[in-house]
């Protein structure tokens, strides 16, 4: 198999079940094969650990939403939770099994704190499973909310409070116009060569994303090279994605979503969502996603949902390129297709 072939084959590839063999020619296997997890933060409450990874073996224990596990192996099992594209079940604690769609792999991963933080502000994103944000910076401050592993912030400044010995970075949620504090050891700042864009020197027109709802795929192309083809979790039922034509043209690398205000039940908010890449005027876009592990499941609220790394992808690949110190661009024109079926 080479790899001069053209888009169509590898849709039709998607489809018929041959997606994997073009992925190991394309050296994009990763989507399949990335390494299995260490740690994982449980995203409900309740979550069965079973001594087989099967929803009717025995139950060990539940686990608790935002429980932190050791994951020590992956195996295939039970597809679960509605999605026919996840059979992926952990080992959990060395106690059992549980679903891999109700835990979120993460790392604890301590930082240096950085005391040179530009006035304008700079990006900054959760390295621990989760920190608890403080109205002030102060570890027996009121918390402010829980922010997650992956979610990224705007930095606006750091603080040291000298009788505590502790560090803070001061973060900006745009959504509420409120500060918080969160623990300078518990973030990184992202640096400006993580922001650069994507093949600059493609031209516009020879950069297409598909979205396959029906096989929840998403699959980006340069020409008729794939690029990137990653699971994705879309629209459910009552708030499906929008099907059709569409360019990206307002993004943000962090931003507050929320459902307040439109008049629906069930009120949610989600502060850092990541790499946020928006593709119609009514909200709908690409993004990285801490609350479920679930890829393949339509399950959002017309999103597409993606991991924090794939969303990474699109959001510097697409135009328009985000100036560094700009957490939020609306700039209609002639972004990247979006092509939606």
């Amino acid at each position: 198999m080479t790899l001069s072939f053209f888009r169509r084959d590898f849709l039709k590839a998607s489809g018929a079940g041959l997606l994997g063999l073009f992925l190991a020619d394309l050296h994009l296997e990763r989507v399949f094969a990335e390494a299995s997890p260490k740690q994982g933060r449980v995203t409900l409450s309740g979550v069965e650990v079973l001594n087989e990874p099967s929803f009717n073996a025995k139950r060990v224990r539940l686990l608790g939403m935002d429980e932190i596990v050791d994951i020590s192996g992956e195996v295939g099992g039970d597809q679960g939770y509605g999605n026919p594209f996840n059979s992926s079940w952990y080992q959990i604690n060395g106690e059992g099994y549980a679903y891999s769609g109700a835990i979120q792999p993460v790392e604890t991963l301590y930082q240096k704190p950085v005391f040179d933080v530009p006035e304008a502000g700079v990006l900054g994103e959760i390295t621990v499973p989760f920190s608890d944000a403080r109205l002030d910076m102060s570890i027996l401050a009121k918390r402010g909310y829980r922010v997650y592993y992956s979610s990224t912030h705007w930095i606006t400044g750091v603080f040291v409070n000298q009788k505590e010995k502790s560090i803070w970075y001061r973060i900006y949620d745009r959504q509420l116009q409120q500060s918080f504090y969160v623990s300078a050891y518990e973030m990184r700042l992202i640096s400006p060569n993580e922001l650069t864009l994507f093949s600059p020197g493609v031209p516009e027109k020879d950069k297409r994303i598909y979205v396959d709802l029906a096989t929840q795929f998403v699959t980006a192309f340069e020409g008729d090279k794939p690029v990137l083809a990653a699971r994705c979790s879309s629209g459910s039922k009552g708030t499906r994605t929008p099907m059709g034509e569409f360019r990206t043209f307002h993004k943000g690398p962090s931003i507050h979503m929320t459902n307040q205000g439109d008049g629906t039940e069930n009120t949610y908010h989600l502060p850092g969502v990541p790499w946020v890449t928006f593709f119609t005027g009514i909200g709908v876009a690409f993004h990285g996603t801490y609350w479920h592990n679930n890829y393949g499941r339509p399950s959002s609220r017309g999103c597409v949902n993606l991991t924090s790394s794939d969303a990474k992808f699109i959001y510097r690949w697409t135009r328009p390129e985000v100036p560094l110190e700009t957490p939020y661009l609306y700039q209609p024109g002639e972004g990247t297709l979006v092509e939606v079926v």
